[in-house]
């Protein structure tokens, strides 16, 4: 599965279901088929992203990321910052135009 975050501020934003799941969680919303972030709700959405980041890279340890446990070297392993920076961009953008951002519709 994939979740497309559509909005009329951004372009559409394509994550795999299991990174799409972990950004969810972390921004507290719970991971379904559809769900809509409102521009009020972006503030705590965005400072969620931005600890959790800040918490992995103090903190970088194989548990820590999705593909934790594989043996691939630490270089070639993508970081929750890789996978987040895109949807913050999007937040950001959505947040400044007061446009809600949905998935699954």
């Amino acid at each position: 599965m994939l979740y497309i975050f559509k909005s009329k501020a951004a372009g559409d934003l394509i994550l795999l279901e299991a990174n799409g799941e972990r950004i969810l969680q972390i921004i507290g919303k719970e991971p379904a088929a559809k769900g809509i972030i409102l521009p009020e709700q972006m503030p705590a959405a965005i400072a969620a992203l931005e600890k959790a980041i800040a918490r992995a890279e103090a903190a970088p340890d194989k548990a820590a990321e999705p593909d934790g446990g594989n043996d691939i070297p630490a270089a070639d392993r993508v970081t929750l910052r890789q996978r987040a920076v895109p949807f913050l961009e999007m937040l950001r953008r959505c947040h400044s135009a007061e446009k809600e951002i949905v998935w699954g519709v």
